[in-house]
């Protein structure tokens, strides 16, 4: 297929640490892969869904619905069992609206300064929505982990320095972006979308 008519797809958000991952595992796939950057007129889309599922799933459809384009979008959130499950989707601004990374892994670790270290077990989990003419894909990926005490590493972002995968002896942001994308929750998403591209291109 020429690459004038190779099929176009954008990746619904302006979070270049995603975007970093996204290309990672879905590069070399017979696609013309674009961002949002090349929209700088589309407002954001307001996360106000109740699920991973809901927000996914918006932002796709308004991406898909504003540009006419296949769109991908995710929404993740860390589920921590000694909080309920908490943040959850509210992970990006568990310390507020304009919560940044730090402010978000300090008030987590607040949360959990009484926690012992055998009940501070959680998950990630990615929720990936494809938008497609008037079909919507839904493909969820999964990594479970615990929240350490403080944190380490200095690659990924959000919640990766307190996220220890356990068979790996490793956080997350303490990972190379190759063995961080073949085991997380976004990566086995991601690995989804691939097979569905692959599978309807």
């Amino acid at each position: 297929m020429s690459e004038r008519s190779k099929k176009k797809v954008i990746l619904a958000t302006r979070n270049q640490d995603k975007i970093v991952e996204m290309k990672d595992v879905l590069s070399g796939l017979d696609i013309d892969i674009i961002t949002l950057d090349a929209f700088p007129q589309i407002p954001e889309v307001v996360e106000d869904g109740e699920t991973l599922n809901a927000n996914a799933g918006k932002k796709a459809r308004l991406i898909q619905e504003a540009t006419g384009i296949t769109s991908i979008a995710d929404d993740t959130g860390l589920e921590v069992d000694a909080l309920s499950g908490e943040p959850g989707v509210y992970s990006s601004r568990f310390a507020g609206e304009n919560a940044t990374y730090i402010n978000n892994n300090e008030k987590l670790l607040h949360e959990l300064r009484d926690v012992p270290t055998e009940k501070r077990t959680a998950r990630f989990r990615c929720v990936m929505a494809i938008a497609e003419n008037s079909s919507m894909t839904l493909l969820e990926g999964t990594c479970h982990g615990v929240i350490l005490e403080e944190m380490k590493g200095s690659n990924g972002f959000g919640y990766d320095p307190l996220f220890y995968v356990l068979q790996h002896k490793q956080t997350f942001a303490e990972m190379d972006l190759s063995l961080k994308n073949s085991i997380s929750h976004r990566g086995k998403a991601l690995r989804k979308v691939r097979q569905y591209f692959e599978n309807n291109s």
